[in-house]
């Protein structure tokens, strides 16, 4: 399995996902990008987009609670940082996809390697 890294914005494609107002503070939103599942959080107005996949067992993980910027897979437990994809506990044991966001003219934009 590949061990994904905070990938280069200069090196993806954006895409439009959502509306500014669309996620506030405290939610979170799925969705399919370029064929990959994909979370977007917004932590207390702060953006962050990982896969929407575990690297223990490629079950969601989006679904799971969320402590802070961890969010910890429903299945296993493996806990991830949402900031950068990083796995934080076994059984994860390899890091997850964290994709850069911006935003422009109020539209959330989420870059997928090309």
């Amino acid at each position: 399995m590949v061990n994904y890294h905070q990938v280069d914005a200069q090196k993806c494609t954006f895409y439009r996902v959502a509306n500014v107002g669309e996620i506030p503070p405290g939610e979170r939103i799925f969705f399919d990008l370029d064929a990959q599942p994909v979370v977007l959080f917004n932590i207390a107005g702060q953006l962050f987009a990982i896969g929407d996949v575990c690297s223990h067992d490629d079950g969601p993980v989006g679904d799971g609670d969320l402590d802070g910027f961890v969010v910890k897979c429903p299945r296993h437990g493996a806990t991830f940082d949402v900031r950068s994809g990083k796995a934080l506990s076994l059984p994860a044991v390899i890091d997850i996809p964290a994709y850069p966001i911006r935003v422009v003219d109020g539209q959330i934009e989420i870059g997928i390697p090309n």
